[in-house]
């Protein structure tokens, strides 16, 4: 299953001026050298890692998160980290407001990202998720069986899981309905004992820009939106924000399970996004 939301129209792109244009040639192309660089790197190591450790990976996912904690400042975002994620294998599930979340998430710790089936065709995107062990999966009832073996078999590995239960990506100032359907491959025999950790992603527009400056949503388009955060003056900031995780049989089923992740999520952004806050 997919869906797009599109319940916010998006900011009008902001003029970019001569300065701009400046501060984007002089961050993206370190940008692309620090991405498409580490992506070499990371696929060399591939092979010996392989005949080493075989599916494991125990050394690229390091490699993925170095490029990352580089790549923040590159795209003028100050991580900042509360909590941590958990130990050994598992589960994560998270808001989903931008393709940056992949970089913010990836910045913190080793992860693998669960997506949906057509992501693995998108161009460039696509080809890099594929390249750095990202687990597709057909958001479908009807696929639930394979869903289980395909988790049951990343975790026995030792990967952590992360996906994104809305199904969609918003303007990062909400948190939408987690999708029940997407759970249902936790309930399984094969996977006792599993916990799954909320987190909450917190996007910061750098000073004077709109609120949903980080946010991408609907049919924006990521080349102009990627340019805009480029040629931004002033720097943002990203909350993670690593809660407690939940034991899966502490919960009745799917739905419940959904619910209770969800309110962990929306109380940790309503939290972070608060004007009261320090």
């Amino acid at each position: 299953m997919s869906r797009t939301w599109r319940g916010a129209a998006p900011p009008a792109p902001e003029p970019i001026g001569p300065a701009g244009w400046l501060r984007a040639a002089a961050t993206g192309l370190p940008l692309a050298l620090v991405v498409f660089g580490g992506l070499a790197v990371l696929l060399l190591l591939r092979v010996p890692e392989r005949l080493v450790w075989g599916a494991r990976r125990p050394v690229t996912p390091w490699i993925t998160l170095g490029v990352c904690r580089a790549a923040l400042p590159l795209l003028g975002v100050r991580l900042v980290i509360r909590g941590a994620p958990i130990r050994g294998a598992g589960a994560m599930v998270a808001n989903h407001a931008s393709w940056a979340d992949i970089f913010a998430l990836n910045a913190c710790t080793p992860l693998y990202f669960v997506a949906k089936a057509e992501v693995a065709g998108w161009p460039g995107i696509g080809w890099l998720a594929r390249a750095t062990g990202t687990l597709f999966i057909a958001r479908d009832r009807r696929a639930a069986r394979l869903q289980r073996e395909a988790f049951a078999e990343r975790l026995r590995l030792g990967h952590r899981l992360l996906f994104f239960p809305e199904g969609t990506s918003t303007d990062g100032r909400r948190v939408l309905r987690f999708v029940p359907t997407l759970f249902d491959a936790f309930y399984d025999d094969g996977l006792d004992g599993l916990r799954i950790q909320p987190v909450t992603v917190a996007w910061h527009a750098p000073p004077g820009r709109d609120a949903r400056f980080y946010g991408w949503w609907g049919d924006m388009a990521f080349g102009p939106h990627l340019l805009q955060v480029l040629a931004a003056p002033g720097r943002g900031r990203v909350e993670v924000i690593w809660h407690a995780p939940l034991d899966v049989a502490g919960h009745a089923g799917r739905k419940a399970l959904a619910q209770a992740l969800e309110a962990r999520v929306r109380e940790g952004l309503e939290a972070a996004l608060s004007p009261s806050r320090p």
